[in-house]
């Protein structure tokens, strides 16, 4: 999981983000420590806080005094229009700008895209969206 070349507390605060969207930390569950996830990580403790703070201050986790740190009710929605508008700005602006180079229309682009998915090793289901892509 730990790749080089990005900050190591961005990627543990990424790695909490990957669990609630994938549904295993629950809204109003209790987020794995920072000394849980520095143990894991074999990293220092300091760093995984960082990490937990990024989360806390996106309001992904919020902290009950003396308990610890929990999902956010609404952290799920947050986290996938966030990561929604990254993909957008990563891949589909940049597909749309060399679909329009390529003289393809709007339609033609979604048929494109149509095809391939429905070739994919992997298929994208319609049941784990929430709401319209952003």
């Amino acid at each position: 999981m730990i790749e080089d070349g990005r900050a190591l507390f961005v990627q543990i605060a990424e790695s909490v983000e990957d669990s609630i969207i994938d549904g295993s930390l629950a809204p109003e569950a209790q987020a794995p420590s920072t000394n849980e996830l520095a143990a894991f990580h074999r990293i220092n403790p300091a760093t995984a806080a960082k990490g937990i703070a990024l989360l806390v201050d996106k309001g992904i986790l919020y902290k009950r005094r003396g308990i610890g740190m929990f999902v956010a009710a609404n952290a799920r929605p947050l986290l996938l229009d966030e990561r929604r508008a990254r993909f957008a700005l990563r891949f589909i602006d940049p597909l749309i700008g060399e679909a329009r180079k390529l003289g393809l229309s709007g339609d033609d682009l979604a048929a494109l895209i149509q095809s391939r998915a429905a070739t994919a090793a992997t298929p994208i289901s319609d049941s784990t969206q929430e709401g319209p892509a952003r």
